[in-house]
């Protein structure tokens, strides 16, 4: 999502932010959207960035607006699936090809949030956020998980842990370093933590090169509301009862961890 906007947004001066009137549940906006366009209202977007799974649009007054859409939160520049879900619109001066970003969420889980530097560091800081995915050395990886023992699927989900990693990257990744998802974060060998670093760069590199994946039920899509092409790549996720197409031996399973799916290959992932 941050690639998608970023060309469009980056240098415009902020006109207006208002919520969308909708029956649906509401999302999380703090403050309010009067107190949001009023603290924003003229100033330009310097930089669009990236916290873990977070949307970070910053301003020359140092407020940080955070946008976190969560399991089904888009953030479009494009017009929206429908407009039962559009939370808010975030307008541009100007006349470009796109002059607004909209959040649409489905299920309403999604926030929102400005923050000055020091609510920042509070909600977002190292204490709060660990290393993200993209960054973390093989080091810091040995350091986090040697202080787990829950299963490594659930610790590559906690992202006090480690910033950035999804439901649905966690198992590809897993697959990839040949590593059993129930395995005690604890217990993993050096071989096994090279392994599962490479495999974390390859897997998000590659995703957000093809900009996620959209999934059977069409919620997400990027910027532009098109699917994305990451779907394609999935060697597990998604294909329990499949012959796993790695080592054409076993069957793709599926089982629950913590709430959430997880697929995997019980040859390739003794």
């Amino acid at each position: 999502m941050v690639r998608g906007i970023r060309p469009f947004v980056e240098g415009r001066r902020v006109i207006d932010f208002k919520g969308c009137p909708t029956h649906c549940r509401p999302i999380s906006i703090l403050p309010p959207c009067a107190d949001v366009f009023h603290k924003i209202q003229n100033q330009v977007v310097t930089t669009v960035g990236r916290m873990g799974k977070r949307i970070v649009l910053e301003f020359p007054n140092r407020l940080s607006l955070v946008i976190e859409p969560r399991m089904t939160g888009l953030v479009l520049m494009a017009h929206p699936p429908d407009t039962t879900h559009l939370r808010f619109e975030l307008k541009f001066s100007g006349r470009r090809q796109f002059n607004s970003i909209w959040f649409w969420d489905r299920r309403g889980l999604g926030t929102v949030r400005l923050f000055d530097p020091d609510q920042r560091e509070n909600a977002l800081g190292k204490t709060r956020l660990g290393p993200d995915a993209l960054e973390i050395t093989e080091a810091q990886w040995r350091e986090r998980l040697g202080r787990t023992r829950r299963a490594i699927k659930t610790a590559l989900l906690d992202q006090k842990l480690v910033a950035g990693i999804g439901n649905i990257y966690a198992s590809e990744i897993l697959h990839r370093a040949r590593i059993d998802p129930q395995r005690c974060a604890d217990s993993l060998n050096s071989n096994e933590l090279k392994r599962l670093a490479v495999a974390v760069r390859s897997v998000l590199e590659l995703a957000i090169e093809l900009e996620g994946s959209t999934l059977g039920d069409g919620t997400y899509r990027n910027a532009l509301n098109k699917p994305g092409q990451y779907q394609n790549e999935h060697r597990v996720y998604m294909r329990d009862g499949e012959q796993c197409t790695t080592c054409n031996r076993a069957t793709i399973l599926r089982m629950v961890q913590t709430q959430r799916s997880t697929f995997h290959c019980s040859y390739c992932q003794k």
